[in-house]
């Protein structure tokens, strides 16, 4: 699915798989699909630090090469799963974007705000996903069989609805909601109106509070303003940093984000 500002624009392959520090196999397969899914959501944190610090957030796929690639930083779910859709095609992956309403943490009914992908591989359906900021996944999810995928603590699952689909985490022995979507193809204009949406409004989360992820296969950490959690499956770890000084440098050590001191942080909660 090109965009009309992604022509001429090309996709450097080689410095994405050294941004995620990749050297197997390129052929599209389910290994494949899987091995690349691991390594860039283990290595391209999710992060909204553009979004409290104001700042637009551009889906074309030479900025988003320049930021998650060049720049070496994150991002939040249009632009770590447009780059992932952009590299998957490139190795001859068939891709489906599509749009999700985000139930986790909430009882409202939200707008199409999360972006994911639907890939075909091996003559199976897999949800992939490296942009979700809470409770996401390493691994890509089966499609339609119900079956769940497993990674050390982590377990998820893709659930039939009425009308739909719900992608699900098994948090405590139960399993919950994390979004829910159809298969209606989405086109970039549909992604340009959701991004305005979560990076200006007032109401939108990720304009109220910064938020910073990086999964691997044993530990989950997460910033929300000041507050670090660290989550070994069962086992969370919470504390509140002092003041900026310490949140930018949890962003270097922890996240890899290395921002200048000094570097304004938004409009983040102060501990209390």
């Amino acid at each position: 699915m090109t965009r009309p500002d992604d022509a001429g624009v090309v996709l450097d392959l080689d410095a994405y798989l050294r941004r995620i520090d990749y050297r197997g196999d390129l052929a599209p397969t389910r290994a494949a699909l899987d091995a690349l899914h691991v390594a860039h959501a283990s290595h391209i944190p999710f992060e909204n630090l553009d979004v409290v610090q104001g700042r637009p957030i551009r889906l074309d796929l030479a900025s988003l090469q320049a930021k998650l690639v060049g720049a070496a930083r994150g991002g939040y779910c249009f632009e770590q799963n447009l780059l992932f859709a952009a590299v998957l095609e490139r190795l001859g992956f068939a891709v489906t974007r599509l749009a999700a309403r985000v139930r986790l943490g909430t009882a409202d009914l939200l707008p199409r705000t999360h972006m994911m992908l639907l890939v075909a591989a091996d003559g199976e359906r897999w949800v992939a996903d490296v942009g979700f900021g809470a409770a996401g996944f390493l691994a890509p999810v089966p499609f339609g069989s119900g079956a769940e995928a497993r990674r050390s603590a982590w377990r998820h699952r893709v659930a039939e609805e009425a009308g739909g689909w719900v992608m699900q985490a098994c948090t405590d022995a139960e399993w919950r909601d994390l979004y829910a979507f159809t298969l209606e193809p989405q086109l970039p204009v549909d992604y340009e109106i959701a991004n305005y949406y979560t990076s200006t409004h007032p109401a939108s989360r990720f304009v109220r509070t910064l938020t910073v992820q990086r999964l691997t296969p044993d530990v989950r950490h997460t910033l929300r303003d000041r507050e670090y959690i660290e989550e070994h499956g069962a086992t969370i770890a919470r504390r509140t940093l002092a003041d900026d000084d310490e949140v930018l440098a949890l962003l270097a050590t922890t996240f890899g984000l290395s921002l200048p001191s000094g570097t304004p942080l938004g409009r983040i909660a102060c501990a209390t």
